[in-house]
């Protein structure tokens, strides 16, 4: 039987997300903000994952000696790559060490992981329109940029979980990033769509890498990896390679009928910088589901720390989402395995008093009262955490930690909602942001480099009047 060889207009979630990317004005003083707070807290989490070798195995040239004239700079490094490969390297810094924003819904995701894409690619054309005596793009630009990925990336996620069918979501990276910078290249309008559609078209990777029995280090670098083929993809598309109209909704082929069991995708609002002004920032370099139960687990530590042997019994209360993501039994493999187990980090924040990014590595594992600790907690569902944590006027992420000792009617509890970097504790929680991005980068540079960098992120205003390529010198090592 033969089938029409007849295109349709575009798909209406390409023109969408184009029609947002190209022509909407962000009138939010409040969304500019927070998106400069994303883009230092994003850049010093990278300074930090520079102490990781295997980290740094990864980012450096993917040849020996590389080096191109007036390319993307990799922060805290002397590398100088085509912007691809920097968008990869500084994605996979941002991501490493699991301490970047996050928002979640119906899906988790990490908005930032589209940062590495757009400080690549905006270094490289600030640098490229230098040398032709251009004026170059300003940090006003990347934030505008960032505030667009990460709304594109969160109004999927509200309402779509490509965990549910097995899948990753770091494909919104890769979808985000395409979009904003194809538009960052000067693309048209149908070249964004052209884009997009390959973007789509590359379909989905699996999540066993985020999942037990398989957690490795794929995870840290798969953002990186999606925000560097959006990044190839845009570069592609504004040379006019062409485009895929009904790459979603065409029959059997399409996107919908692969991957989503023929359901379209669902979406609860409108474009604008609702995302941003929502997101999560992370104090604990572990998954998000989990950033509450070690407040409770801290708040308890002083209670226990010399009791330990007395501990008979922990329960954690929690909600669906951690249970899928982050309760885990048995041996955990590597410093991924143990950022996403939350009889990890309970355990490390109960013993020690903090959970930091190097209580992941195998010799501080190793430690036998953390696995003996693990072994003694129970995780359990509570429906209200689950329904306030779907709850869209909510947004919670709440534990709740019920210790058990021998000989003690009464267990010790604590309990929290929503964790520090919720939008509920902003004012408590920005002073924090601002000391977590100080340490992260007096790691990598001297003092006088620092107050540079400090000065340069402490104002608005001069924050988006810098050049970008001013910027991005300041980080250079």
């Amino acid at each position: 039987m033969s089938s029409s060889n007849a295109r349709a207009a575009p798909d209406p979630v390409l023109t969408d997300i184009a029609d947002y990317v190209t022509s909407f004005e962000i009138a939010s003083a409040d969304a500019y903000t927070l998106a400069r707070y994303c883009v230092i807290d994003a850049l010093g989490c990278a300074i930090a994952a520079l102490e990781y070798p295997e980290c740094v195995s990864l980012i450096a040239p993917p040849v020996p000696d590389l080096h191109v004239v007036n390319g993307a700079r990799v922060p805290g490094t002397s590398f100088e790559l085509d912007p691809v490969n920097a968008a990869f390297s500084l994605g996979t810094m941002i991501r490493w060490l699991d301490a970047n924003d996050s928002f979640t819904a119906a899906d988790g995701s990490h908005p930032s992981d589209n940062l590495g894409g757009v400080l690549a690619l905006a270094d490289y054309l600030s640098r490229r329109r230098v040398a032709q005596r251009k004026p170059p793009l300003l940090m006003r630009d990347v934030l505008t940029a960032a505030i667009k990925a990460y709304e594109i990336v969160g109004m999927f996620v509200l309402e779509n979980s490509f965990t549910a069918v097995g899948c990753d979501h770091a494909i919104m990276s890769r979808v985000a990033t395409t979009a904003v910078a194809t538009q960052m290249l000067g693309g048209s309008r149908d070249e964004i769509v052209n884009a997009l559609s390959n973007a789509w078209a590359d379909g989905l990777t699996l999540k066993c890498y985020r999942q037990a029995p398989n957690t490795g280090t794929r995870k840290n670098w798969a953002g990186g990896d999606e925000s560097a083929r959006g990044v190839r993809l845009a570069l592609m598309a504004v040379k006019g390679d062409m485009g895929y109209p009904s790459v979603l909704s065409a029959p059997k082929f399409g996107f919908y009928d692969a991957f989503s069991r023929g359901e379209p995708f669902r979406f609860q609002r409108s474009y604008g910088s609702y995302v941003v002004e929502n997101v999560l920032f992370k104090f604990v370099a572990a998954g998000m589901h989990a950033q509450t139960a070690v407040e409770c687990a801290l708040e308890l530590h002083a209670a226990v720390r010399d009791r330990l042997d007395q501990i008979e019994s922990i329960t954690l209360e929690t909600q669906k989402a951690l249970i899928g993501i982050m309760h885990k039994e048995g041996p955990l493999h590597n410093a991924a395995d143990r950022d996403h187990c939350a009889q990890y980090v309970i355990a490390v924040a109960l013993i020690f008093g903090r959970v930091l990014p190097t209580d992941f590595e195998d010799a501080f594992a190793a430690d036998p009262r953390i696995d003996a600790l693990r072994s003694k907690i129970t995780v359990v569902e509570n429906p209200r955490y689950t329904k306030d944590f779907r709850d869209p006027a909510k947004r919670s992420s709440a534990n709740a930690l019920r210790i058990q000792l021998k000989g003690s009617t009464e267990p010790l509890f604590a309990e929290a909602e929503f964790p520090l970097g919720h939008p509920r504790r902003r004012e408590q929680a920005l002073p924090m942001l601002e000391s977590k991005f100080q340490a992260n980068i007096a790691r990598r540079f001297a003092p006088k480099q620092q107050q540079r960098i400090i000065e340069a992120c402490r104002d608005q205003g001069r924050f988006e009047a810098m050049a970008v390529d001013r910027f991005l010198q300041l980080f250079v090592a």
